[in-house]
């Protein structure tokens, strides 16, 4: 069974910028997933943000597109989110699905990393 957890959460200021990381255990799953970043304010919905095809195409929430970027490592088994300009509404437990809208594999979640944007 795949594991996923992911990294780089913390503390953030408003404007500022921070880096995710999610680590996948099979390379073989890996390679041939989507890969998604999800995030979970307080009282929310889970609402999906990001996403990176098995091809390295990406697409992005309108919420973020322009500001965050989603790219993977398939080498490293690893999908990045770079976050740029946060604001206090990007406060939330942030999560890397794979195959969060169908695939081969079966969908699978990380328990999360959770974000902080406040000054």
């Amino acid at each position: 069974q795949v594991q996923l957890v992911e990294f780089g959460g913390g503390l953030v200021q408003p404007g500022g910028s921070l880096m995710l990381w999610c680590e996948v255990s099979l390379g073989g799953v890996f390679s041939i997933s989507d890969m998604g970043w999800a995030r979970q304010a307080p009282g929310k919905e889970r609402e999906l943000i990001a996403l990176i095809s098995s091809k390295n195409e990406p697409t992005y929430a309108d919420s973020v597109k322009g500001r965050f970027t989603i790219f993977r490592k398939n080498f490293e088994n690893t999908v990045y989110l770079r976050m740029n300009d946060l604001t206090p509404d990007g406060t939330a437990v942030y999560f890397c699905p794979l195959n969060p809208t169908g695939g081969i594999a079966p969908n699978s979640w990380g328990p999360g990393t959770p974000v902080t944007v406040s000054s």
